[in-house]
């Protein structure tokens, strides 16, 4: 990838990417939501292949609304379509894991381990994209670490197995967040998005039949829910493959921690659940190290604006 394609805006554009990032977030926890009031009736897995396929409706609507994609004579083609796909696999273990997670845990405990995708998000950026990180960076990762240790307390009584769930979903979705910057700018990020939808709905019905088997879906009521679940993640997922592409992943991972207030909210008002012991003062920490971030990126291009206008 040449060098240009590694240089972002972080004028107006990084407004827009905050407001898409925490409307990501948003509509993942809503997604969450969903699964977790449904994974008392069908497995995890078969859950996340009617995710991933409805899923794709929200990439088919983008599509057919865009004028450029019109334009250009509807090309579905891309040349990295091979990493494409492979986002999808990364996007299939997440799942596994996360859904998992959200049927073992609390909902907002799940959601707030999953947020230490930032950390990795940042980390992964020196190997995968060349990025440099610096000291406060680093110094936020620590906190952000600090953060998801004390909610996990391993070593204590309430520590499981299943803590360590989330955070390797974390993982998942940071990889699929650092990869969409190693496609060309100019493919369409519902484009990308398809392709990935793709690759997750061949790993998960792979993952399905190998392990859970299949659920018959016999309620109309059960087949809305399956809809929206897959419909809120869709979107969500391309929401954040647009913010993604808006300015660099350092910038924006920060903002994906507002998701924890948002699943707490969700959590206490769905299923009556109030983890404040399991949270605080983790939660805190994790916020922390992700405003520390935003700080540091935020004074950077101060900096270098004033070096320029100089």
């Amino acid at each position: 990838m040449s060098g240009d394609q590694t240089k972002f805006d972080t004028g107006d554009r990084f407004g827009l990417a905050i407001f898409l990032i925490l409307l990501a977030m948003f509509l993942f926890d809503v997604q969450a939501a969903m699964i977790k009031h449904m994974g008392d009736r069908y497995p995890v897995q078969q859950l996340a292949v009617f995710r991933n396929i409805f899923g794709i409706l929200p990439n088919l609507v983008v599509l057919f609304l865009s004028r450029d994609w019109h334009r250009l004579g509807r090309p579905l083609w891309i040349r990295q379509w091979k990493l494409a796909l492979g986002r999808g696999l990364f996007v299939t273990m997440a799942q596994f894991f996360f859904y998992t997670s959200l049927m073992k845990l609390e909902f907002a405990t799940a959601a707030t381990l999953s947020f230490a995708g930032p950390l990795f998000v940042t980390t992964l950026s020196i190997p995968v994209l060349g990025h440099r990180v610096g000291p406060w960076q680093w110094a936020a990762v620590a906190v952000g670490f600090i953060g998801i240790m004390l909610v996990m307390q391993p070593g204590s009584d309430i520590f499981t197995i299943y803590a360590l769930l989330p955070v390797g979903a974390a993982l998942g979705y940071a990889l699929t967040s650092i990869s969409v910057r190693l496609i060309d700018q100019s493919v369409p990020s519902a484009t990308i998005n398809l392709y990935s939808t793709a690759g997750a709905v061949f790993g998960s019905t792979v993952l399905m039949v190998t392990t859970s088997g299949f659920v018959p879906v016999e309620l109309a009521v059960d087949w809305l829910w399956l809809v929206a679940m897959g419909t809120a993640g869709g979107l969500a997922v391309l929401v954040m493959i647009m913010s993604y592409r808006l300015t660099m992943p350092s910038n924006l991972a920060p903002f994906e921690y507002f998701g924890i207030p948002f699943s707490f909210v969700l959590g206490w008002y769905f299923f009556g659940e109030t983890p404040f012991d399991a949270l605080f003062p983790g939660a805190f920490f994790i916020v922390a190290g992700g405003l520390l971030i935003v700080w540091r990126e935020r004074k950077k291009h101060t900096e270098n604006a004033e070096k320029t206008e100089d």
